[in-house]
């Protein structure tokens, strides 16, 4: 269990920096930067505890493999659209 914790976290931050070196300017301001390099260790850590309490001990690559969906899918929450809003044209 601690080298799937430790193997998520380090999954967590991978995705995160890559996320933001990606796409810088969809994550916006400092702050968003900030919330989005503690958001992915801490998804893929949660990820990873929910991977190990559904499938058990033995699934190691599994659970990995969880822990990298529920992070990919957090930080892509944070992500903000590109240029302006759209108006709907009933408005």
């Amino acid at each position: 269990m601690l080298w799937e914790a430790l193997g998520s976290v380090l999954i967590g931050l991978a995705v995160s920096y890559a996320a933001l070196r990606w796409l810088p300017a969809r994550f916006g301001q400092i702050r968003s930067r900030g919330l989005a390099l503690s958001t992915g260790p801490g998804a893929a850590l949660f990820g990873a505890l929910l991977g190990h309490t559904v499938l058990g001990p033995g699934h190691t690559l599994a659970t990995l493999g969880v822990s990298l969906g529920v992070c990919v899918a957090l930080l892509s929450l944070l992500l903000r659209p590109t240029g302006r809003p759209r108006r709907s044209a009933t408005a």
